[in-house]
């Protein structure tokens, strides 16, 4: 298990990535694998920035990466505003692009790249959002 603590703030996502791409990689994903991981955690922590911390660079999100042989677990921990994805609208995907609005697809993103995404908000204690890549050929 792997853990890191990143500034809540945009110029950070790089190294984000980088880090839980090493981590997919040294468990033995392909290319794929690891860059829907990446893609994920970078959508994951944009949000985080976003909306828990507002985007104004303040703030902290921890990142566990935890392998074992069938799947990556990944958990981003913040101390941001309190999430409820239940709150959040499903997107009208049958809009075309000029008639969507901005945004709105973060959370389909992760579920569609991502075999498990939970959400956990605690309060004061912040929110704990809980990815699971499973590699390919794992049960």
């Amino acid at each position: 298990m792997h853990t890191r603590v990143f500034p809540a703030n945009f110029e950070s996502l790089a190294t984000v990535r980088e880090f839980v791409g090493t981590a997919a990689r040294e468990m033995g994903m392909d290319d794929s694998e690891v860059y829907a991981v990446q893609l994920a955690v970078d959508e994951a922590c944009s949000n985080i920035i976003e909306h828990a911390y507002g985007g104004q660079n303040r703030g902290e999100i921890e990142c566990t990466c935890e392998a074992s042989d069938e799947a990556l677990t990944v958990t981003l921990r913040d101390h941001g505003q309190p999430f409820d994805p239940a709150k959040v609208a499903l997107p009208d995907l049958s809009l075309g692009l000029d008639e969507r609005p901005v945004g709105g697809l973060g959370l389909l993103l992760m579920r569609h790249l991502m075999d498990e995404v939970h959400f956990e908000a605690r309060g004061e204690a912040g929110n704990v959002l809980t990815m699971i890549k499973r590699r390919r050929g794992s049960a």
